[in-house]
């Protein structure tokens, strides 16, 4: 019986996806300043885009649905209709960028030229080892919840792709490949027993390309 109760478990695992929703815009993200532990509301598009994922959701059952603590993902979740379900995640939280906390790209380069967050990391903030046990913890604890069905993960723009980078063997640093904008769709899925993108960055009706 036990093994029979353990199959059952693994199909679940093997069948379980993991969707997953980016905050909406906030106003550095449009600027394109790194923002961590700043807790930053939506801006008025950024709760547009959030709404704009309710029509889509409103059919989809999910056996949990968690977010990180920061507000702008909350906010998202609460705003696409799942906010009833919604449970707070601290391995969701976004990048710990540190000394470059609200810096673009563009000014850390005018001091190191060839910097970036998935190879150098941020200063008195996470490495991207850091950020990958984190990632590793967030999957080992989405695929163990025993209730059946898909689960929601609301959360922020460095940390969804380190996620995915990890769910697919390539480690956190493989998120470095996975562009992702505000207010868009994931999907993490199965191929039989091998980790796949099911679906990446896809707008809603009322969503941008970017």
């Amino acid at each position: 019986m036990a093994e029979m109760s353990s199959q059952v478990m693994k199909r679940q695992v093997m069948q379980r996806q993991l969707w997953l929703f980016r905050h909406g815009a906030t106003e550095w993200a449009l600027r394109g300043q790194h923002t961590g532990v700043t807790d930053l509301p939506l801006l008025p598009e950024g709760e547009a885009e959030a709404r704009a994922l309710a029509p889509i959701l409103s059919n989809q059952h999910f056996a949990a649905v968690f977010s990180s603590p920061l507000q702008r993902a909350r906010r998202t979740c609460v705003l696409s209709g799942l906010g009833e379900q919604m449970q707070i995640c601290k391995s969701l939280t976004e990048w710990n960028y540190g000394d470059y906390e609200g810096i673009t790209t563009a000014e850390i380069r005018h001091q190191q030229p060839t910097w970036s967050v998935w190879t150098h990391g941020c200063p008195n903030g996470e490495q991207v080892d850091q950020v990958q046990r984190r990632s590793e913890q967030t999957i080992d604890t989405m695929l163990t919840i025993p209730e059946p069905g898909d689960i929601a993960l609301f959360a922020h723009g460095h940390s969804l792709r380190a996620l995915a980078g990890t769910w697919l063997g390539l480690g956190a640093a493989g998120g470095r490949l996975l562009q992702l904008g505000t207010g868009t769709i994931s999907i993490l899925g199965w191929e039989r027993e091998t980790r796949t993108l099911a679906r990446w960055n896809a707008p809603t009706p009322s969503t941008p390309h970017e």
